[in-house]
């Protein structure tokens, strides 16, 4: 069942993962980044957050700030990240442990706010794109309000293939195109015959761009706020203007 929302067309790009944990975050943030440097003015829009932090301003994404540092924005963390839950777990058990249900008017309010400052903007999903949000729609569902090209990040390890096939499916399903698929923490000392090819038989398979091998790099740290050169120079191969803008 559609959200209809009814948001605006925007230039940007969708960021959904095979899993928790992938990447998600630190790949936007370094799209962010380097569309930053080329001057594009780059919002960053995580619309659900959970696992926040309590301060004094209420409940923090630290993946918003994040996100914010990395796009250089002053916007409040409010229109970043306009429904947080402090619970960690999918939105739809956040709802119900914190007696909260998804704020869609606050998203879409927030996302045309930014549609309405911005070149391009950049959506960061929670999970991965079949995460419920309530109990009739999806994390996908919400991306289709978007509609705006899916990147998927992937783990390197073994198993990826499957569940990166099974996203790209989805996506597709859904009516979205597919930018293409980045890998995220690759290691070379580690690696074995799975983790060597797994990109490449994903994206063949898929018949969607290998966009990049993102290394596991230790200057990285979301929860430190800080983008380490090693992910942002894998990153920098692709070029992000001409996938966002078109």
């Amino acid at each position: 069942m559609a959200l209809d929302l009814n948001l605006p067309k925007k230039n940007g790009l969708f960021i959904t993962g095979t899993d928790t944990g992938v990447g998600k975050t630190l790949v936007t943030g370094a799209i962010a980044s380097i569309l930053c440097e080329q001057g594009v003015k780059v919002g960053v829009f995580k619309p659900i957050a959970s696992g926040c932090r309590h301060d004094r301003a209420g409940l923090v994404s630290v993946d918003a700030e994040f996100l914010a540092l990395c796009a250089q924005t002053d916007y409040p963390l409010s229109i970043l990240a306009p429904v947080c839950y402090k619970t960690p777990a999918a939105p739809v058990t956040c709802a119900e442990v914190e007696g909260r249900p998804v704020n869609y008017e606050a998203i879409g309010s927030a996302y045309r706010y930014l549609c309405q400052n911005c070149d391009v903007v950049l959506v960061e999903g929670i999970g991965g794109a079949m995460v419920p949000i309530d109990p009739r729609h999806t994390i996908l569902d919400l991306a289709v309000e978007f509609d705006l090209p899916a990147v998927v990040v992937a783990r390197p390890r073994l198993g990826t293939i499957n569940h990166s096939l099974l996203t790209i499916e989805a996506i597709r399903h859904a009516g979205l195109p597919v930018a293409g698929v980045v890998i995220c923490g690759y290691d070379p000392a580690s690696e074995d015959a799975a983790e060597r090819t797994a990109g490449d038989v994903i994206c063949n398979f898929a018949q969607t761009n290998l966009l990049a091998i993102v290394p596991r790099d230790e200057a990285s740290c979301v929860e430190e706020g800080r983008l380490g050169s090693g992910v942002v120079e894998a990153l920098r191969k692709v070029n992000w203007k001409q996938i966002t803008c078109g």
